[in-house]
């Protein structure tokens, strides 16, 4: 009798049959019990944002799968660790990430829904610029072409709706009524809880088979198909491939506290908020959860090492936030640091993410480059790759392709 498993690895492995000579015939998948490790369809290296949700279609669509991290779910040292980061429909005129993104708003609002803490919180999403700026007119657009809820604002209806913000003359904004915020680390380890699945801590390496043709990822764990989706850790199991494409910069986040029973930097007061001004960006969330008043400068900090940089925010970094907030936020100007935290982006060229094959291996998928903008796509992505992974006759969007990662930093994605 034929399982439902069965079936989707048979159509699974027609379909890789066709990969060229670098691969090896798959194998046929075993189960755990028969004296021999378990060969799974597919393992996921890396347990942040984009493998979690790789994971979550795989398994909604029946394949046996494996993810392990070398830290564990949502750590201290990810990209897709900590408290809250932004979901926001905006990104110009741009044709792949606006689309993606009203996707993946639909796929975290779904789960968080089923979870028993939320992950998705709809504070709205507040964006002012110089009223000429192009990037926001085009986003605008955007949003009244596809129908998207959102309210326009000159400086005065900003003014007034925002009376905790200093604006500028010139300014104009618009609000994104129904995006927001989402919790990080607990979104990954909730992704994980819906598809059924735990992760392993697991220090995978570069790829390598077995005899039969099988991956090897670790003890008693193999299969059929790797995905890495391991962030700034990519360049560094690939480097040959991927070094000087993707690079891991450090990013300092602040988090301030109000004073007592102020509650002007609280949902439903204020809303996650982005001051744009010609590509240099500075965002921030209002008190979620009791986590302080966060603000973020959006421009590439240092290279750095994910595994050993250090994770303490620098003085300077502390005055250059006390000194924004003066100028924005003055209420806020000398409140408590409450916390802060260190993390980094990984950073393709241009902003575009990396999905594709790696060289030499047609069952083994690189995915990462979230640029600092990634954590929202993550359902979109996972799809994706999931399309990849179980129709390997899809096509490989040309930007996200290993071809278009360049080595000059000429950023375009915001």
């Amino acid at each position: 009798m034929m399982t439902r498993r069965g079936a989707l690895t048979g159509i699974a492995g027609a379909g890789l049959a066709q990969a060229g000579a670098a691969s090896a015939a798959r194998p046929q998948t075993r189960r755990r019990g028969s004296g021999t490790p378990a060969i799974h369809d597919v393992a996921v290296i890396g347990a942040g944002v984009f493998g979690v949700w790789t994971a979550w279609h795989l398994a909604k669509r029946g394949a046996s799968v494996a993810i392990v991290d070398a830290y564990g779910v949502g750590h201290a040292r990810a990209s897709s660790g900590g408290e809250s980061r932004v979901i926001r429909l905006s990104y110009g005129a741009d044709p792949i990430y606006s689309p993606m993104a009203r996707e993946s708003l639909t796929a975290w609002d779904e789960v968080s829904a089923r979870g028993r803490e939320p992950i998705l919180h709809r504070t709205g999403v507040l964006w002012f610029s110089p009223a000429t700026d192009d990037y926001m007119a085009k986003s605008v657009e955007w949003l009244a072409a596809n129908k998207v809820d959102h309210r326009r604002m000159d400086l005065a209806a900003l003014s007034a709706s925002y009376p905790q913000i200093v604006f500028r003359d010139g300014e104009s904004g618009f609000l994104e009524t129904r995006s927001g915020a989402l919790i990080a680390g607990r979104g990954v380890r909730a992704v994980l809880a819906d598809a059924g699945l735990e992760a392993q801590t697991l220090n995978a390496g570069p790829p390598e088979r077995d005899a039969g043709g099988a991956y090897v990822v670790g003890p008693d764990l193999k299969a059929n198909t790797l995905v890495y989706a391991c962030g700034p850790w990519l360049p560094k199991l690939f480097p040959q491939v991927l070094g000087g494409r993707i690079t891991p910069t450090r990013q300092e986040v602040f988090h301030f506290g109000a004073q007592p029973g102020d509650t002007r930097f609280a949902p439903p007061a204020l809303p996650v908020w982005a001051d744009f001004n010609g590509g240099e960006l500075v965002y921030g969330m209002p008190d979620l959860e009791g986590q302080g008043f966060k603000i973020a400068f959006d421009p590439h900090g240092p290279v750095v090492d994910p595994d050993t940089q250090s994770r303490q925010v620098t003085p300077a970094g502390v005055a250059q936030a006390r000194a924004y907030l003066a100028q924005r936020f003055p209420a806020l100007a000398d409140a408590p640091l409450i916390h802060a935290r260190v993390c980094q982006y990984e950073n393709s060229s241009n902003g575009d993410f990396l999905m594709d094959r790696l060289p030499g291996h047609d069952r083994v998928w690189l995915v990462g480059a979230g640029s600092g903008h990634g954590f929202k796509h993550g359902p979109a992505v996972g799809r994706r790759v999931a399309d990849h992974v179980l129709e390997p006759k899809t096509p490989i969007e040309p930007r996200f392709s290993l071809a278009s990662k360049a080595t000059r930093a000429e950023r375009s994605v915001y």
